[in-house]
């Protein structure tokens, strides 16, 4: 429909296409004394759209002290297909399996994957070869916030003086429970003023692919959560979520006020590295 199709070009980024092609290299040698090797999933969206966020993540998983293997394929994880229904996205779901299958640890930094990844034994318990490898596999899967929250920092934090405003995307807060970690992440940053707006808990309307399916309530919903990020008096927005990203960004262009979104990563990338925060 045209509202779908307006929907789709006001989410689209602008995103240079050499960025769009740009790669992981497949393994990341840890930084000294090494921690352990985890598997990270690259994500489609995050992938293709957010390639500094996937580079910025194993650049401090590195810097942290572990190694990092980042296979190519598979190139999705089911997410939007098993989120949507999909039987397709079960078949997804085995090749992921079998990619990390000899790792200890399996990283996410997109949300949406990560919640997907963690359910794999839910979505698969109805398969009698792969319903116990699908648990097993999901209980490796930990957001990329959850696995630097467990172990004492490494790398030096650099003051970054910034007045950032944490959103909560509904697949780490809501699914997978996660909301402290990000937040003590982002505190351990010198300089950085963390604020948290109204309605944290209330979806952005991104929701995987409902803001193209259903445009005008995911609209009303864009349009809220991007008001109510505007009224914190931030610099930027903390998301951990490309769509989410994506959502934010666009209703607060529409409304006239533009609002950086960066990943936590990218942040905490920037202090490690004593840089500043580009686009």
């Amino acid at each position: 429909s045209l509202a779908r199709l307006r929907s789709l070009i006001a989410l689209a980024p602008q995103t240079p296409l050499r960025q769009s092609f740009q790669r992981l290299p497949e393994r990341t040698p840890a930084r000294g004394t090494s921690r352990g090797r985890v598997g990270f999933v690259q994500g489609c969206v995050q992938r293709v759209f957010f390639h500094r966020v996937n580079a910025a993540t194993v650049a401090v998983l590195s810097t942290e002290g572990y190694e990092v293997f980042a296979p190519r394929r598979p190139r999705c994880c089911g997410a939007l297909e098993l989120h949507s229904g999909e039987d397709s996205g079960r078949a997804s779901a085995r090749v992921t399996i079998d990619a990390f299958a000899d790792c200890d640890r399996v990283v996410v930094n997109a949300a949406g994957c990560g919640s997907a990844l963690k359910d794999y034994g839910h979505f698969l318990r109805d398969d009698p070869k792969w319903a116990a490898r699908a648990q097993a596999f999901s209980a490796r899967v930990c957001d990329i916030t959850e696995l630097l929250a467990e172990d004492e920092a490494r790398a030096i934090r650099h003051p970054l003086e910034m007045r950032l405003a944490y959103h909560d995307a509904c697949h780490l807060a809501h699914a997978q429970q996660v909301r402290s970690q990000p937040r003590e992440l982002l505190r351990a940053v010198p300089g950085l003023e963390l604020l948290e707006p109204a309605e944290w808990e209330i979806c952005c309307g991104s929701a995987g692919v409902y803001n193209l399916l259903e445009p005008e309530p995911a609209a009303a919903l864009g349009e809220r959560k991007a008001r109510n990020l505007l009224a914190t008096g931030a610099d930027a927005v903390a998301a951990a979520n490309p769509g989410c990203a994506l959502q934010i960004a666009a209703h607060c262009r529409a409304l006239g006020r533009p609002l950086r979104v960066h990943h936590p990563l990218e942040i905490l990338h920037a202090s490690i590295e004593g840089g500043s925060l580009t686009r």
